[in-house]
């Protein structure tokens, strides 16, 4: 008997863990086919919704949706959402804040910069403009499930301390080189971003320029962010576009770029997310600048996205969030390559920023203005920063603060285009 006992316990077990597999691998697949499916009913949705479709000289097309039937609204915390229009709240300078007016003054040879798309129309007020997302652009993707999002920035088990107390927990394939700041309250960020077009050298690689709150644990935080990107896997080309991305969770099952999938509730008709900018010059030539403002609004604690000073894109309402509903705990400027290549022998040769190294040339990537606020509701330059690279032989970083009324963070460079013995 006891060894019949023994053999209907081994089965009881045998059976356990093929039920489980097979529930995981069933959920899996579920929630794959459930990430394409929404996907392609928006693509179907739009087309036949668009109250004006707008073909662009650069390939993409801009369909003119009804505000009330954007992909917002699909996010289930989101359904009975009523649209705010625009910021209640108003922002002073502080006194050693430098406006953007003033800026352009110094340096005549700065500009702004503007949509490929508008050039051919515009959508009619009461539509936002939507990028439409093509069938080939999501069958190009490596892993189709994952379209849309950055995937995990840790690994999803979290690893203990090794004999020396040091942590295996590091960036998966992500290389950042930023300008960081840190504190008990940050309720907004602004910048002005140099706008270059890196080189990406794989199609299953992006870099980008940008800002970015967070706030939560190292593995599993929330995160806004808005720059400009090159993302061949998402947008299907090497055109350097405007921006967002969002996660509640590390990026392990929720956010994305843009409006791909349902949470950010967009307001403008002038600017199309993801929508390509205006052709950037070659090294040496006229640099183009992008000022960003990211924001809380204090009344409804909706996080705003203004562009250029006077355009309010959007914003991720506090409902779909989670300690960003609260506050932001760190701001970075700065850059991000994204490459299964990084931490490897043979490292990428995609670039950061513009492709020079981070130093204080004109020709490297930058940002410049930095600002934050906190509970003071002031605009300021923060109290305290510290810059950080991943990756510092292949995407070194500078800071420019001594005798400067305004500093400087210059980063990013040409990965293993540059001392490639250094840069593995």
């Amino acid at each position: 008997m006891g060894e019949i006992a023994m053999h209907l316990f081994k089965w009881i077990i045998f059976l356990c863990v093929l039920s489980w597999f097979s529930n995981s691998s069933t959920n899996g697949i579920s929630s794959t086919s459930k990430h394409l499916s929404e996907i392609r009913k928006r693509m179907n949705y739009h087309k036949k919704h668009a109250v004006k479709s707008i073909q662009s000289e650069d390939g993409d097309i801009i369909d003119c949706i009804d505000i009330y039937k954007q992909p917002a609204f699909d996010h289930p915390a989101l359904r009975n959402h009523i649209i705010q229009m625009s910021p209640s709240d108003e922002t002073t300078m502080d006194s050693k804040a430098v406006s953007n007016k003033s800026t352009m003054d110094e340096n005549p040879n700065m500009m702004l910069t503007s949509q490929v798309w508008r050039k051919n129309g515009s959508c009619p007020i009461g539509t936002i403009p939507i990028r439409r997302i093509l069938e080939k652009q999501i069958r190009n993707h490596r892993l189709s499930e994952e379209y849309g999002r950055k995937g995990p920035s840790f690994p999803y088990q979290i690893n203990k301390p090794n004999d020396n107390g040091d942590s295996n927990n590091i960036n998966v394939n992500r290389s950042l080189a930023i300008l960081h700041t840190e504190g008990l309250n940050y309720n907004a960020a602004k910048a002005d971003v140099k706008v270059w077009k890196p080189y990406v050298e794989h199609d299953d690689e992006y870099s980008t320029s940008r800002i970015a709150l967070k706030t939560g644990p190292y593995y599993e935080y929330d995160s806004i962010e808005a720059g400009c990107i090159v993302n061949p896997s998402v947008y299907g080309d090497r055109e350097v576009r405007i921006y967002i991305y969002w996660t509640i969770d590390g990026s392990k099952t929720t956010g994305c770029f843009d409006l791909i999938c349902p949470g950010f509730v967009q307001t403008s008709n002038e600017i199309a997310l993801g929508g390509v900018l205006r052709s950037i010059p070659v090294p040496g030539g006229i640099p183009w600048i992008m000022t960003l403002y990211m924001h809380k609004d204090v009344e409804t604690n909706n996080w705003w996205v203004q562009y250029q000073e006077d355009i309010n894109i959007g914003y991720w309402p506090a409902d779909v969030l989670k300690g960003l509903s609260v506050t932001a705990e760190t701001v970075q400027w700065g850059g991000e390559v994204y490459s299964s290549r990084i931490g490897h022998p043979g490292h990428t040769r995609t670039e950061m920023g513009s492709g020079e190294l981070g130093a204080p040339d004109p020709r490297s990537g930058w940002t410049k203005r930095m600002r934050v606020r906190d509970n003071s509701m002031v605009l300021k330059y923060p109290d305290w920063v510290t810059r950080y690279s991943d990756d510092y032989d292949c995407y070194p970083t500078y800071f420019l603060w001594e005798y400067m009324v305004d500093p400087e963070f210059y980063f990013g460079g040409p990965g293993k285009g540059w001392e490639s013995w250094r840069c593995t």
